[in-house]
């Protein structure tokens, strides 16, 4: 399946729909928490055991975008978004099946495994496309796309409330919630795979006017590999995640918590409607604060997101089980910082290391999102577990867990501090002569 050239004319616009018809329906991930009750209830499940396919995802998210994202950079977007769409919706069929048989291990490897790889592939597929269209406004570019993957829980949240209650929440109603995901998503997500195009080639665009063609440096996924900056990256990017991630996966059972004893306790449907709300702050702090970047800088934007969100935690570790609506406000800030730090991070590896190989170099860095999948969710729903099984309630669930993640975040805000341009010595064009004209052919290859 060779990519698809847009034709002379094409509007750079019609890019943006095209990502977000993916990043829309592999954003339901955001919206697992809604399910967790009714898998405990009906399976006989911990919380620590309802997250695993959904920890599953998350690290199946980072492996296949490192181990496809170069594959992704040479197939172009269309592959991309097919394999995407095939993986994540048989993801949601395996998970029918296993919910309406009551093998839980079913739902691991098909939402986890399976729809896990749709969420790598799918969520890469159309960064380095996008930086390409957009050179002038990258911050932007990738916010409005991936803007969809945190507001795919907005839709899905409710929606997957609403078919449970319609269904049931046994194991049949799961089942039936699960399939008719599944179908769904797969025909949303085609339009995607319809619409999408390429720049056309350097020269052509440059002949009509355009700016499309690489600019800035010219790094290889490979020699980035081995610069400071895409470690320190990497830790700015798992901590910040960590720091998110935990309580979007527990966000309806943490909120029920914090005020069970409370005189206006939380019930389920507002517990959804919390969960929704988190996907509308994930989902707008993703264009907002991505596109703020591109006024203020990259280093700036993220001293914002991991000095304020220290903040945050830190109101709601100390007043927040006081205050209802300022549990919400705090909760609400620090997902939008969350889902700003993953759409500002294609344009951050943009700076440092050019458009060359940039959805590749992407694709690897999320391996800190898929050690992020596994620590916050682990971090709050062991110490919640634990908590709970020492006589404990309410708010002193989470306490211990919030203080972590106060430490995570002033950590990457040090990483952060720490970045500076990269060597000149690591661009394709500056590669030692020593290491020979073959490993020089083997980077250009790669993005082939």
């Amino acid at each position: 399946m060779s990519p698809p050239i847009a034709p002379v004319g094409w509007s750079r616009w019609l890019v943006p729909p095209a990502a977000l018809s993916i990043h829309l329906s592999i954003g339901q991930a955001y919206a697992w928490s809604v399910f967790k009750p009714p898998l405990e209830d009906a399976l006989g499940l911990s919380g620590t055991q309802s997250a695993l396919p959904f920890q599953l995802g998350i690290v199946m998210l980072g492996l296949s975008a490192a181990f496809g994202g170069t594959l992704v950079e040479r197939r172009g977007p269309r592959w991309a978004m097919t394999v995407a769409l095939v993986c994540f919706s048989s993801g949601f069929l395996l998970s029918a099946l296993g919910a309406a048989t009551g093998q839980f291990w079913l739902i691991i490897l098909g939402y986890g495994f399976v729809g896990g790889i749709g969420l790598g592939i799918g969520y890469i597929s159309p960064v380095s496309t996008l930086i390409k269209w957009f050179p002038d406004r990258p911050g932007m570019a990738t916010g409005i796309a991936i803007m969809g993957f945190g507001g795919g829980a907005l839709i899905a949240s409710p929606w997957s409330a609403q078919m449970l209650e319609s269904f049931g929440s046994d194991t049949s109603g799961i089942a039936l919630a699960f399939l008719v995901h599944g179908l769904s998503y797969a025909v949303f997500m085609l339009l995607g795979v319809l619409l999408v195009r390429v720049p056309r080639p350097p020269a052509e665009e440059s002949a009509a006017g355009r700016t499309t063609a690489p600019v800035g440096p010219r790094v290889s996924a490979r020699q980035a590999l081995r610069t400071p900056q895409f470690w320190l990256l990497w830790v700015v990017l798992c901590t910040n995640v960590t720091a998110g991630i935990g309580i979007l996966e527990k966000a309806a059972p943490m909120i029920s918590d914090f005020f069970a004893d409370t005189s206006a306790p939380v019930s389920a449907t507002a517990a959804a409607g919390f969960v929704a709300l988190l996907s509308a702050a994930n989902m707008a702090g993703r264009i907002g604060w991505s596109s703020t970047s591109d006024l203020i800088g990259r280093k700036n934007i993220y001293r914002v997101y991991l000095g304020a969100g220290v903040l945050m935690y830190a109101l709601i570790a100390l007043v927040g089980s006081s205050s209802k609506p300022l549990f919400v406000l705090c909760a609400l800030v620090i997902l939008s910082f969350y889902g700003g730090g993953f759409a500002t991070i294609p344009a951050y590896l943009k700076d440092l290391f050019g458009t060359y190989q940039v959805g590749a170099i992407h694709g690897r860095l999320l391996t800190a999102w898929s050690t992020a999948g596994v620590l916050g969710p682990l971090i709050v729903n062991w110490i919640a577990d634990r908590q709970e099984e020492a006589g404990k309630g309410g708010a002193e669930l989470y306490s211990t867990s919030l203080l972590i993640m106060m430490a995570l975040l002033a950590v990457g805000f040090v990483a952060n501090e720490l970045v500076r341009p990269v060597d000149p010595s690591h661009q394709l064009d500056a590669v030692p002569a020593q290491k020979g004209a073959s490993d020089v052919r083997q980077q250009q290859s790669e993005s082939a």
